[in-house]
């Protein structure tokens, strides 16, 4: 007989080592399922991990390294926050557009004066784009008990409607022959978030990153309010004994991760993807998820966690182009990350417990 048996407390080892038994357990199934397309699993993992940093043009595709792990970083840092208080915030995805919108709309509205404080202002108004967006559900959380989870996933699909519409629309470059998208704003000086140091990924977003992870472990690490959300999400009892107040935690937490979300739009916006498209939005919001579990909810670790994740957004690409794999493929593989932390991380309150029935 196999059953689950509650540890007397949490598995402090086990907890460490979940994320890296379960990278092994992704690199295994992941093989599975690349042989089954009729690949090469082992030409398919090596090309995934060890191409981008070691491979002929390593030189083109490390500064990606930066590029896609700036976004994750800004957001599984804002989420890790409501997460750690037991607040989840599930549409990133939606706050990252609203940033970008709000952002770039700024951007265009200058459009073509050339002024220093362009840019800046972008940045403001992506960060209020984004708050504004999560503040949503917080509202209706603080003022109806509504539940986070479906309000601010359900907004996802709004902000995706309000993307389209503005690419086709609004912001709609007047000199693009009547193709979707706005201006491209990597031709506009002022509105650029252009490379910091040439060839190296570096920009104003990879910046907000790291000052991101710093901000998160001192706020969780030495600061009160970190505190009360630690405690908030252990023992929501004892937290409430302890005067926190559970409705300014819902709206800081929900607007903290959106505020970062939004920074992540309007940088990216600015920046690597240069106009506001139908398709701009790739996955951040929802890949940022995983990457928070990923890092244990600690902000050393979300950079770490993200930092793999973009070497397997990096990776896949280069596997779609030279082993031909399809995208859904490489989706699910990173999917996989997830899973296989959410199933391990049982096993970090639980053990196993073999042993033979009784018979009555």
């Amino acid at each position: 007989m196999i059953a689950l048996e509650k540890r007397p407390e949490p598995s402090r080892a086990f907890s460490l080592a979940a994320p890296l038994l379960a990278v092994a357990a992704t690199m295994f199934f992941g093989g599975v399922l690349f042989a089954l397309l009729g690949k090469d699993p082992f030409e398919a993992i090596q090309t995934i991990f060890w191409e981008p940093l070691f491979g002929q043009h390593w030189r083109y595709y490390s500064p990606q390294l930066l590029i896609k792990g700036a976004p994750l970083v800004l957001i599984a840092i804002g989420l890790s926050l409501g997460f750690k208080a037991g607040i989840w915030n599930i549409g990133a995805e939606g706050q990252y557009i609203m940033g970008a919108l709000f952002g770039a709309g700024v951007g265009l509205a200058f459009y073509p004066t050339e002024s220093v404080f362009i840019f800046p202002l972008m940045v403001l108004a992506g960060a209020l784009g984004g708050w504004l967006w999560a503040m949503i559900p917080a509202v209706l959380k603080v003022k109806f008990g509504t539940n986070e989870i479906l309000v601010s996933l359900m907004l996802v699909y709004v902000a995706e409607q309000f993307l389209a519409s503005m690419a086709l629309g609004l912001m709609r470059n007047p000199q693009g022959m009547g193709f979707p998208g706005s201006r491209n704003l990597q031709q506009y000086a002022s509105a650029h978030n252009a490379e910091l140091l040439s060839g190296t990924g570096m920009h104003w977003g990879v910046v907000a990153a790291f000052i991101a992870v710093i901000f998160g472990y001192v706020l969780l690490a030495r600061h009160r309010l970190g505190f009360a959300i630690r405690v908030t999400g252990d023992a929501p009892r004892a937290a409430a004994f302890s005067g926190v107040n559970p409705a300014r935690l819902v709206l800081f937490c929900l607007g903290m991760s959106g505020l970062l979300a939004g920074l992540a739009g309007v940088f990216e916006v600015a920046g690597p993807a240069g106009q506001v498209t139908i398709d701009f939005n790739v996955g951040y919001g929802f890949t940022a998820i995983i990457v928070a579990f990923l890092g244990r909810l600690h902000p050393v670790g979300i950079l770490l966690a993200a930092a793999l994740m973009a070497l397997t957004y990096i990776g896949g690409d280069i596997a779609q182009s030279k082993l031909q794999l399809p995208a859904a493929a490489i989706q699910v593989f990173q999917g996989m990350l997830l899973f296989f932390l959410l199933a391990l991380d049982l096993f970090t309150n639980y053990r196993l417990r073999l042993g033979r029935k009784e018979v009555v």
